[in-house]
């Protein structure tokens, strides 16, 4: 809807700063929705009975197993800290899985749903305000005006 909104309207670059977080998602997701990465059918968070928290879910692979692209694409994560890999013994690697919401979960620890959810909603309503700003005080910038 956003979408055609924003096409049928003529500011579809205004609108596509309100999908920040999305864009970003996508961005951080290319790994594994490209299969450079090894990819689960499932990559929501999973949910420990125990504690009553979500956790970020994670894939295991053999990192000899990845292609060069994939090799440097987690290097690259690795060096920036935006992915959490653990090698064990046997050759396999832990990694968890490449979306926002288990990025979120690595640099925050396990959650409830009700926290997560807010700090979802918070990083959009920042994004969206991000957006304004780039739209509105910064449009010379930006934009061709």
């Amino acid at each position: 809807m956003f979408a055609v909104v924003g096409i049928i309207g003529h500011f579809s670059k205004t609108t596509l700063l309100f999908f920040i977080p999305q864009i970003i998602n996508f961005l951080y997701s290319i790994p594994q929705l490209f299969h450079f990465v090894p990819c689960p059918r499932h990559r929501l968070p999973k949910y420990n009975k125990d504690l009553d928290k979500l956790e970020a879910s994670v894939t295991v692979f053999k990192y000899s197993e990845l292609s060069f692209i994939g090799k440097c694409l987690m290097w690259l994560f690795r060096t920036l800290k935006i992915v959490q890999l653990r090698e064990n013994n046997d050759g396999t690697v832990t990694c968890n899985n490449l979306t926002l919401i288990n990025f979120l979960l690595i640099n925050i620890g396990p959650t409830r749903e009700p926290n997560l959810t807010l700090l979802l909603i918070l990083l959009q309503v920042i994004c969206s305000c991000l957006a304004f700003v780039i739209r509105y005080p910064l449009a010379s910038v930006f934009y061709d005006i």
